[in-house]
């Protein structure tokens, strides 16, 4: 049993064989999936995945490189939508200082403005971070994020910076970039990371593990990340596919 915590199958990459993909991915064993939304476009496809599959599950945030975008009547429409009882987190949010659409002190703003959303429902955050560590993790910090704790989202941190982020009460998830031959710092986080704060994810369509690299992911992939966070750690496969769904299950309140 795996749980593939974070999934953008309301991707317009998944319109022509969902249905295909989600029949793989249960193959492979994955009997969890959260589908993120950032927009209203993808929140709106999220929602209506949710509907139409059981063991789907949604969170729904506003992505930083759009928040020049967001409007206060978004932020009012996201805390309605929340009240949809298979939304379980709210993101994915955060800071991205790669792309600069939208200007950090805006990032900022929307990024604090979804924290305190996410305390007033009582909800845990996943966050985006790209380049931006230092604001990420002092934001979490002067808002007291640690009062619902969250997921950092494919995280690409130091194991010194994992460590910052568990005493705030996060998550790390790992996708298939900790797969990667050359990726030292996620195979270092893998290791160090204790297993009750791991989770595991995919990030589809994007960030394929190997040896898909490069070509369109899927959660049927969420398997190879499990099995590279075993070989790490020096334990059964099996005991990182209980624990890391159990972590999942926990912390998005899923029975």
């Amino acid at each position: 049993m795996l749980f593939d915590t974070h999934v953008h199958l309301n991707d317009e990459q998944f319109n022509e064989d969902l249905q295909e993909v989600i029949e793989r991915a249960k193959e492979a064993g994955i009997s969890y999936m959260v589908v993120v939304g950032f927009n209203r476009p993808t929140i709106e496809r999220a929602i209506s995945l949710v509907k139409e599959y059981d063991f789907l599950y949604a969170s729904i945030g506003w992505h930083p490189v759009d928040a020049i975008d967001m409007t206060d009547k978004d932020l009012a429409w996201i805390e309605e939508m929340a009240a949809n009882p298979k939304v379980v987190a709210l993101g994915e949010m955060g800071l991205d200082y790669h792309w600069d659409k939208s200007p950090h002190d805006v990032q900022k703003e929307v990024f604090r403005r979804q924290i305190g959303l996410a305390k007033k429902l009582k909800l845990p955050i996943i966050i985006h971070n790209r380049d931006a560590t230092e604001d990420v993790v002092q934001i979490l910090r002067e808002e007291n994020a640690e009062e619902v704790g969250g997921i950092m989202h494919c995280f690409s941190g130091s194991a010194e910076t994992a460590k910052e982020c568990i005493e705030m009460n996060f998550h790390i998830s790992l996708g298939g970039p900790v797969t990667f031959k050359n990726a030292k710092k996620p195979k270092r986080v893998a290791i160090e990371v204790p297993l009750d704060r791991l989770l595991i994810e995919t990030d589809c369509p994007y960030l394929a593990p190997h040896p898909y690299r490069g070509k369109r992911n899927e959660p049927a992939y969420v398997k190879l990340v499990a099995e590279q966070v075993a070989e790490l750690k020096e334990i059964s496969f099996e005991e990182v596919a209980q624990k890391t769904t159990e972590n999942a299950k926990k912390l998005f309140g899923i029975e």
